[in-house]
């Protein structure tokens, strides 16, 4: 007897129970696996992942719509582009142990496939097209917002803090609806041990310092030394 595949014989960790169980399998399916078998009855999850790329962008894009009528539509795409991104999909997939379940050939295997974030982000957008072909949109998109639950709440935090979303992205639109140049960030000093080094960054606008942030990596610092600037331009 063949032994029972990852898919097949974890217990589910998904909300959603699903009518037709093959649609999960192909889900999680990788073209390794099913290439390697030669099975021309077995699928691969490309055709869903196809699917479930556009389910997913028109259920977030409605999600954030509703949500934040008061933002831009560039301001809108920036949050989408977080929410869909392969980092955040992967990081939503790895919380229902998706990597776990995938059935994967050997190659994939070896090179620690179930650790990538390209399969896992996959296999999720996979999942979204599973249950939309099974329940419908409604099921879909609760299950995608219910997966994506913790971004989402990142996002309304964020947004909750004026300028807590991307100082740095606030200040160089400033500048260059203001003075039609981008801002310059200079690392003038670091300080403390390799494993709790602490950076001062100053931001410049043509040449002149106009905010200084600190952090212990070089990005916290340029968002401080972004929102110390703004901080001023909002004195003026």
């Amino acid at each position: 007897m063949t032994p029972a595949s990852p898919a097949d014989s974890a217990p589910s960790p998904l909300k959603y129970q699903f009518i037709n169980a093959a649609l999960l399998t192909e889900a999680l399916t990788h073209k390794s696996h099913v290439n390697e078998r030669k099975n021309p009855d077995r699928k691969h999850n490309e055709r869903l992942e196809f699917l479930g790329d556009a389910v997913l962008s028109l259920v977030i894009s409605e999600h954030l719509a509703t949500q934040y009528p008061q933002l831009s539509e560039g301001a809108l795409s920036k949050l989408k582009a977080k929410l869909v991104s392969e980092t955040a999909l992967a990081n939503a997939a790895r919380r229902l142990d998706f990597g776990a379940r995938l059935q994967l050939g050997w190659g994939e295997e070896l090179s620690k496939g179930r650790e990538k974030k390209s399969l896992l982000a996959d296999a999720l957008e996979a999942v979204i097209a599973a249950i939309y072909l099974d329940g419908g949109l409604e099921a879909s998109r609760t299950f995608t917002l219910d997966v994506l639950g913790e971004e989402l709440r990142q996002v309304e935090s964020q947004q909750a803090t004026p300028g807590g979303d991307d100082y740095k992205t606030q200040f160089q639109e400033w500048c260059q609806k203001r003075y039609e140049i981008l801002p310059c960030y200079v690392t003038v000093r670091e300080s403390g041990p390799d494993h709790h080094k602490l950076f001062e960054v100053e931001v410049r606008v043509d040449g002149k310092v106009v905010g200084v942030g600190q952090g212990h990596s070089k990005k916290e610092a340029e968002q401080m030394a972004a929102q110390r600037a703004l901080e001023q331009t909002e004195r003026r």
